[in-house]
């Protein structure tokens, strides 16, 4: 039922998708990245995809993904790009004199405690759930390039958070950190299968919105900000995404008595959950799902190499742009939560976010329980080693009884 709503959507989305790049250099782009495929192999620690009819067409379901980034993606201008540069150079100075960069922990403050929040109920038809609001209060520290920037995008002061929560006495947490383009009701519900997990599984689910996401946008689209060559604002978010899931776990601690608290991302949410886990010792267990552990890694598979070499002769060299990331890099960091309660899943011909960044993070974080399947980026939701994967992490670390 989930793969027909989905393949549903994509096929409005590619036909969208068809008529837009006519005319366009999205036909070339798009060719280039289909030669890729065709010449894919299993990657060293990872499976062979096993090539066919079933690969190939979840395979076009990233490719229709990707398209629809293509027609849509807006070019910075040249000073845009240099003022870019600038920023970079100034925020790496800044870390390098304040010891952040070889210690990208002491770069995240802990927030204050979580206490005034506003729930109200809504109607959707995945049924009731809490819609929760509280100020987020977080700010770039002072002296940070695009801090002023940051601070004017007015709808990101305020977190939202989805919430599906059992009667009766407290049951434990399971915290949905969404991906990239995120932040809908509809598409987070169903991206997470929160009936399975809030209805079946009987457990309370948290749904937080991320920044510049969904009722946080900026921009025209959920998500315009993180991935539009404003890189001091992709910084800025994924620091508020860790800001307000701290003052949220905090939260449901407190407020909701939660006996313990799970954390599951996906993608760019991947990213920011293994990054939480150097944050939160107390998790009861971190699942990173095709994670996306490695931003500039991301940008350089999908930028087109043009427009990278065009940066750097600008002053915009990616190498400088990865090292103030680091701020904000799970793979920088050593994560508190023990490896016996990490535990990942990932797609062996993922095409946005390819095995590397799974294989990546699996190896910084010594090699926990890692679960392949034989499908692509967006074709996690029903796989069926992804499921069984959910259900023993789950188990293993206490949010589930053991049947």
């Amino acid at each position: 039922m989930l793969q027909r709503a989905l393949l549903g959507t994509l096929q409005g989305v590619s036909q969208g998708v068809e008529l837009a790049v006519r005319g366009s250099a999205a036909p070339f782009v798009l060719g280039l990245r289909w030669r890729g495929w065709q010449r894919l192999v299993g990657r060293e620690g990872a499976p062979a995809p096993r090539r066919g009819i079933a690969l190939a067409s979840k395979v076009a379901l990233d490719e229709i993904f990707y398209a629809s980034e293509v027609v849509s993606a807006s070019m910075a201008s040249l000073r845009e790009l240099r003022r870019v540069a600038s920023e970079v150079e100034a925020a790496l100075t800044l870390y390098d004199a304040r010891g952040w960069l070889d210690h990208p922990e002491r770069f995240h403050t802990k927030p204050p405690e979580l206490s005034n929040v506003e729930i109200e109920t809504k109607r959707s038809r995945f049924g009731d759930h809490g819609h929760a609001r509280f100020e987020s209060g977080y700010a770039p520290h002072l002296g940070e390039p695009g801090r002023e920037r940051w601070q004017g995008y007015r709808a990101n002061l305020t977190a939202h958070v989805r919430l599906l929560e059992h009667p009766g006495a407290p049951r434990p947490w399971l915290v949905c950190i969404p991906g990239y383009r995120m932040g809908q009701v509809a598409v987070d519900f169903t991206g997470f299968r929160t009936r399975w997990l809030h209805r079946t599984l009987g457990l309370n689910v948290a749904v937080p919105v991320m920044p510049l996401h969904g009722p946080r946008r900026a921009g025209r689209r959920g998500g315009d900000g993180w991935f539009s060559g404003e890189l001091l604002d992709t910084l800025h978010a994924q620091a508020q995404a860790i800001w307000d899931l701290r003052r949220l776990v905090g939260w449901l601690r407190c407020h909701k008595h939660a006996p313990n608290v799970g954390v599951y991302g996906v993608s760019l949410g991947a990213h920011t959950a293994a990054l939480l886990a150097a944050h939160e010792a107390e998790l009861a267990c971190v699942i990173a799902g095709i994670p996306a552990s490695d931003l500039i890694r991301l940008l350089r598979t999908h930028v087109p190499e043009l427009v990278v070499r065009t940066a750097e002769r600008l002053g915009l060299r990616l190498d400088s742009a990865s090292r103030a990331l680091r701020v904000v890099s799970p793979l920088a960091v050593r994560p508190l939560v023990p490896r016996e309660r990490r535990y990942l899943y990932a797609g062996v011909a993922d095409r946005l976010a390819a095995p590397e960044h799974a294989l990546d993070l699996w190896r910084h974080w010594d090699e926990p329980r890692l679960a392949w399947y034989q499908g692509s980026h967006l074709s996690f939701l029903w796989e069926r080693s992804v499921t069984a994967l959910l259900r023993e992490a789950l188990v293993d670390c206490g949010l589930l009884a053991r049947i």
